[in-house]
């Protein structure tokens, strides 16, 4: 036992003073009896005798009460045994993402979490919390309450990385006790190497009963017709472990919806007897403004599918070379979709170009600078480039113009016929192009080629596993780059199935492709295509939500970032002032759709508590000092109360 205020047990010293009073009125006299008290001379023994056990009795109390009160104001304790790190900062980490919408024992585990905090956290104690959307630093439960209450799931997926970051930026004399509430999907061994190594580190890993789970990842047109669309949607069903989901008796039936402006257009039931399947629907081809929509029993954010899709406008594209050798792009670059000129170097109007969607230089033997820095622009403005090369083309020419969109250079010509033998089935130019994956089909061939130096995968190979095909793609554009020269003096590739597929793609923008749906997060920009004075601001906007998204005009496009924005899924419009220029899709990141990504081993070398209270009750019982001062005042009243009773009632 130790003393908070051991200098006031010199008091102690006081307790001679009861004692010498008491002694002082024990002190012997000399008596003499008279005859006429003699009679009384027995009955005198015996009330001495009780008088002497009772102020024996007070000065035991009267000790004993001194004793209390001075032990009381010197505060004894008993030294708690982690004394150490009883000053520690408290942090706790809550994971609100979308996986926490499992349901446990009590409920969902998100919801269950936050009553424990709510009901089992002191209100005196003072912590940080730390969610993925939200941080609290030095608060306490009272304080942020309504927050905890109204605290709704996040788009952003579990991220510990940031979450220790945090941390780590905060200054303190003291160490930090972390607390990580998660279910752990998707965390990695590389994401717990993020915890400092000095942190007292705690997990509670709420368990969900139901870890099945159905979601709606993608959709994109099948086919196109003369008035129809025929679209599908991905699904993907994530079963218990260590079963076979194509077993009949495990099979559910889902039933699947679509509407437009929030009006059913169709439903179906769908059997879902493998991890991933593809269901069609077939809609009018018109605007639509969406979604898709399935039940299960999972799993509730990745149930919906927002999309939208435009009707078809014209893209422009032009071909700058020899009328001759482009009469092939005027059969694949028809009316009906594109609006299709060619001009040779000569005649070509710089001011035009940059009304374009797509433009190709076709075999063009010298590139002038003046173009190059125009192409440059057009290029970082959102439009696609195909670059076709001339056998009379420079080297150095080319390499200088390539310089300005990334890591391709031409190396040297090579004057022998070549194959073309393999497609890149995975490369975005041939998305969706191909329902199966074609290995025989009619070779094409050139005479001449150069060799191409890139890092980027190719479109098309040779067969020696050069490139023939290949591109600098980011999120607003594209340059693609051949290796030879295709016109039919030197290439019989316009003979070629290929041919057609690969430049209507090219010509295509990243996001003409008909249908659109944004991910949440994805900080990929979005252009809009609308001419606005430098004062004008673009919103987002639907029924119950309205944001101000990160804007860039470049001529007659607006470039637009949305970072986190928006806070919800669904479908929004795209607003100059008043006036609703196109509609937009934002939807959730399916990354926690599936509830098994959780290695039960990777938390081996952590503690796991098992709730909020046991965590906090844990923390207090080793940290705090056992005060004990309040029991001596208890016996200090009992005492007290001891002596008068003495005095009242020993006679």
């Amino acid at each position: 036992m130790q003393f908070k205020y051991p200098e006031i047990l010199y008091f102690l010293f006081l307790l001679v003073i009861p004692i010498l009073v008491h002694l002082f009125q024990l002190r012997r006299f000399k008596k003499e009896y008279f005859t006429n008290v003699h009679f009384l001379k027995e009955l005198s023994i015996q009330t001495r005798k009780s008088s002497r056990i009772k102020k024996w009795l007070l000065l035991a109390t009267r000790l004993l009460l001194l004793f209390c009160i001075i032990i009381a104001f010197a505060q004894p304790l008993f030294k708690a045994k982690d004394t150490k790190n009883s000053s520690n900062d408290i942090y706790i980490v809550l994971d609100n993402s979308f996986s926490m919408q499992a349901k446990g024992q009590k409920g969902e585990l998100l919801k269950r979490a936050l009553q424990e905090l709510l009901e089992n956290t002191p209100e005196n104690q003072t912590f940080s919390l730390i969610t993925n959307s939200q941080t609290f630093w030095n608060t306490d439960i009272k304080s942020i309450r309504v927050e905890l209450q109204n605290l709704k799931y996040s788009a952003l997926p579990f991220q510990l990385e940031s979450a220790m970051a945090k941390i780590k930026s905060r200054k303190s004399d003291f160490n930090k006790d972390v607390v990580v509430i998660t279910d752990a999907v998707g965390l990695e061994p590389k994401q717990l190497k993020s915890i400092d190594s000095t942190f007292n580190s705690y997990f509670i890993i709420p368990q969900a009963e139901q870890q099945k789970n159905v979601s709606i990842d993608s959709v994109f047109i099948h086919q196109s017709f003369d008035d129809f669309y025929e679209i599908g949607l991905k699904l993907s069903a994530f079963g218990e472990k260590d079963k076979d989901p194509s077993d009949s008796k495990q099979i559910k039936q889902i039933p699947v919806a679509l509407y437009n402006n929030n009006k059913l257009i169709a439903k179906t039931l769908t059997k879902l007897n493998t991890p991933k399947k593809t269901i069609y629907f077939t809609i009018p081809k018109d605007d639509f403004h969406g979604y898709a929509s399935i039940v299960d029993n999972g799993l509730e954010y990745d149930n919906n599918l927002y999309f939208n899709i435009s009707k078809p406008k014209k893209s422009n594209v032009i071909s700058i070379g020899q009328p001759e050798k482009s009469n092939f792009l005027s059969r694949i670059y028809t009316n009906d979709e594109f609006n299709f000129n060619n001009f040779s170097i000569g005649t070509l109007d710089y001011n035009s170009l940059e009304n374009q969607n797509a433009i190709v230089l076709n075999e063009i033997d010298e590139i002038p600078q003046a173009l190059q820095t125009t192409l440059k622009s057009f290029v970082d403005k959102g439009g696609n480039l195909i670059f076709i090369p001339s056998v009379k083309t420079s080297i150095k020419n080319t390499n200088s113009f390539l310089n300005n969109f990334g890591d391709i250079q031409f190396i040297a010509i090579e004057n022998k016929e070549k194959l073309v033998t393999k497609i890149n089935f995975n490369h975005p130019l041939y998305g969706g192009v191909f329902e199966n994956k074609t290995t025989n089909f009619q070779y094409p061939k050139t005479k001449t080629s150069f060799g191409i130096s890139s890092a980027n995968p190719a479109a098309l190979y040779y067969e020696d596993q050069s490139a023939f095909l290949t591109s600098i793609n980011n999120s607003i554009s594209g340059v693609y780059v051949f290796a030879a020269p295709i016109s039919l003096e030197n290439s019989n590739i316009q003979q070629s199935p290929l041919i057609v597929p690969t430049f209507y793609k090219m010509a295509l923008n990243n996001q003409k492709n008909a249908v659109n749906s944004l991910t949440i997060g994805n900080e990929d920009p979005f252009l809009v295509d609308v001419a606005l004075s430098k004062d004008a601001i673009l919103k987002i906007k639907n029924d119950t939500e309205t944001f101000i998204p990160i804007q860039q005009i470049l001529n007659n496009k607006v470039k637009l970032t949305f970072n986190d924005f928006p806070e919800q899924a669904g479908n929004f419009g795209v607003y100059n002032q008043k006036e609703r220029l196109q509609n937009i899709s934002f939807n959730y990141n399916r990354i926690e759709s599936d509830l098994y990504q959780f290695n039960e081993n990777l938390l081996s070398d952590y503690k796991k508590i098992e709730s909020v209270a046991k965590i906090l009750d844990t923390l207090q019982t080793d940290r705090a000092d056992n005060q004990i001062w309040k029991w001596f005042i208890i016996f200090a009243m009992l005492f007290l109360v001891t002596e008068m009773a003495i005095i009242r009632f020993v006679k």
